[in-house]
């Protein structure tokens, strides 16, 4: 593949991505998306939690906290609009990865019908083939954070760093227990 088909294909999966997650979390914002508590369809809001099926459950449960919905929307925007630029595109694919793949989680274990799960597949899809075309700079920024540290400047023995270690694990967790009793489980 020439230089120039890569970055028409890389435009392409990049504007495609934008496009539809974009609509999509603008469409969460707007109230579009997911049974919120104040707009639930009457079928479903006249059924016990036992009769209601894995989409309809899902569905509500997902438009129960507004909040909640702004997050995701204002994330798949966010995410959405930084692959329009070439310089911020990476960091979009990194923001829109773990959405999409809890999309794809949840339309698989949740609804009946498989449309919006191809469609979420294909999306994942184009965002691995943008970083595909990248490899360099994915490479380059993962040798990054893999390169070992230079431990020369420090000259604790063993022995004492793992004690140390120990003793602020303990300090971590109860803080982090103290915590938690204090607000509740």
């Amino acid at each position: 593949m020439c230089i120039r088909d890569s970055y028409y294909i890389e435009l392409a999966s990049r504007w495609h991505v934008f496009l539809l997650l974009n609509t999509y979390g603008w469409g969460k914002l707007l109230g579009g998306q997911f049974y919120r508590k104040d707009n639930l369809p009457e079928a479903i809001a006249n059924q016990t939690l036992a009769t209601v099926n894995s989409f309809d459950l899902a569905w509500t449960f997902m438009g129960h906290s507004p909040i909640y919905i702004a997050f995701i929307g204002i994330s798949q925007i966010i995410g959405a609009w930084m692959l329009i630029f070439n310089k911020t595109k990476l960091i979009g694919v990194a923001v829109l990865l773990p959405i999409l793949l809890n999309i794809i989680v949840f339309d698989a274990l949740f609804f009946d019908t498989y449309g919006a799960l191809a469609s979420a597949c294909i999306y994942l899809l184009l965002l691995f083939t943008i970083l595909y075309l990248n490899k360099e700079q994915v490479i380059a920024f993962i040798k990054v954070l893999l390169k070992p540290k230079d431990l020369n400047n420090f000259k604790t023995k063993p022995l004492k760093t793992l004690l140390i270690v120990i003793v602020l694990i303990a300090v971590i967790f109860g803080i982090e227990q103290g915590i938690v009793n204090i607000l509740g489980h």
